[in-house]
């Protein structure tokens, strides 16, 4: 059964990796809570998850990840001093986090990969369709993603991943989806998915990236499927399973998504979405596109 008509309102953020790319940086600081400006990462997520529409929002989390939730909670010593000195600006910066959404907190116990995390939010969810985002990847709001593919999920039901076209050297870093056309230019119907294939095997150069708007069907798929790649149970496997019978919870489209991205699990991607988001700033771009210009033109 499908449930193409059913309103989506709840997001699902798996927050409980490690952070080892950035040790030192995150040996006591969730990864997470890495600021990219002056706004952890995580908050770009949960913004945009509201942005969508999708105000109810599970965190899955981990040992040593409490800052994500006193992040997104009151700190009333904080606005008080804030208040006391007039400071109306960082005030409503402060609360800011604090009023985005109904957030809600699980910890997954042992670290399965992807798939057990996801179905870690099994019982919040119940029986509806829900939307899963990755913290690593960040997209621009200025292209709304994830409300394209709550949209196409509504109208044409089952589970809808979001596609990035890639070179093909690199897509053994992804899962990776074997597709075919639709009566849409940006979608395209899923018939296959592998996780992390050799390029010369891959069926494609079509990159799933981290972003899913899913049937509840998964949790089920999810229960049955034995570890794969890395000894995890990966999320990828189950959609497999969806795409091959799409008897089990409807088919499984992608949106090919060609806007801004930044995956700020990488190091030099992180830098490069700091510098990209600064020079964008009204309040920070112009001093620091002056500076940079300088720098890379004087001092390289």
């Amino acid at each position: 059964m499908t449930h193409a008509r059913r309103r989506i309102s709840k997001a699902v953020i798996p927050a409980a990796g490690l952070g080892t790319r950035f040790l030192p940086a995150t040996k006591a600081t969730p990864k997470e809570m890495l600021p990219v400006v002056d706004k952890p990462a995580i908050q770009y997520v949960v913004e945009e998850a509201v942005q969508a529409g999708l105000t109810d929002v599970l965190m899955i989390t981990g040992r040593n990840k409490r800052p994500l939730e006193d992040h997104f909670d009151r700190n009333y010593e904080l606005e008080e001093a804030l208040r006391r000195k007039g400071d109306a600006s960082r005030l409503a910066r402060v609360q800011e986090s604090s009023n985005l959404g109904t957030m809600h907190y699980v910890r997954q116990g042992d670290p399965k990969g992807l798939g057990h995390a996801v179905l870690c939010a099994a019982p919040h969810v119940g029986d509806e369709p829900f939307a899963v985002l990755l913290g690593d990847d960040l997209i621009d709001a200025r292209d709304p993603l994830l409300s394209r593919m709550v949209d196409i999920q509504r109208r044409r039901g089952g589970s809808v991943i979001a596609l990035l076209e890639v070179d093909p050297s690199q897509i053994h870093l992804y899962g990776c989806a074997a597709v075919k056309p639709t009566d849409a230019q940006d979608v395209v119907e899923v018939t296959g998915l592998v996780e992390k294939p050799d390029p010369a095997e891959a069926p494609s150069n079509y990159a799933v990236i981290g972003r899913y708007v899913l049937d509840p069907a998964i949790f089920d798929v999810l229960r049955e499927t034995p570890p794969g790649r890395g000894g995890e149970i990966q999320l990828t496997d189950a959609l497999q399973a969806l795409a091959a019978e799409p008897g089990l919870g409807g088919p499984v489209h992608g949106v090919v998504f060609k806007g801004r991205r930044y995956d700020t699990g990488d190091r030099g991607d992180y830098l490069r979405a700091i510098v990209r988001l600064a020079c964008e700033r009204e309040d920070l771009g112009p001093d620091f596109r002056a500076w940079l210009r300088r720098y890379v033109t004087e001092e390289m």
